[in-house]
């Protein structure tokens, strides 16, 4: 079992932006293809961003562009850097081994004025 603790979200202006962090416990982190979703109020959750382990990443349309997922095999960590942050972006963002039930407590983020 991979333990996942996400940290990094706050509240931010639209156009700012935010790095997320997702620290993984387990001696085999880098062989895990990780994820960043987010789930806004009343919506369903939605995959933000994916990384292979060996580096190859994939993104949602809606964040193409603006979104970087990256990770550092050595910390045990995958990142999700957001810039050009928009009010739609708000949401509990959460970190979850691919294709696996570990998930992440969830960061809030919150994009307003």
């Amino acid at each position: 079992q991979v333990q996942l603790v996400e940290s990094g979200g706050g509240l931010v202006q639209p156009g700012g932006s935010l790095r997320l962090s997702c620290a993984a416990s387990g001696s085999i982190f880098s062989i895990y293809a990780m994820d960043w979703y987010r789930q806004a109020p009343g919506k369903l959750r939605e995959l933000v961003a994916d990384i292979g382990s060996g580096g190859g990443t994939n993104y949602a349309d809606s964040v193409k562009g603006r979104f970087t997922i990256s990770r550092d095999n050595a910390k045990k960590t995958v990142y999700l850097q957001m810039n050009s942050l928009k009010p739609e972006d708000t949401a509990v963002y959460y970190c979850h081994v691919k294709h696996s039930s570990n998930w992440g407590q969830g960061t809030q983020v919150t994009v307003s004025s």
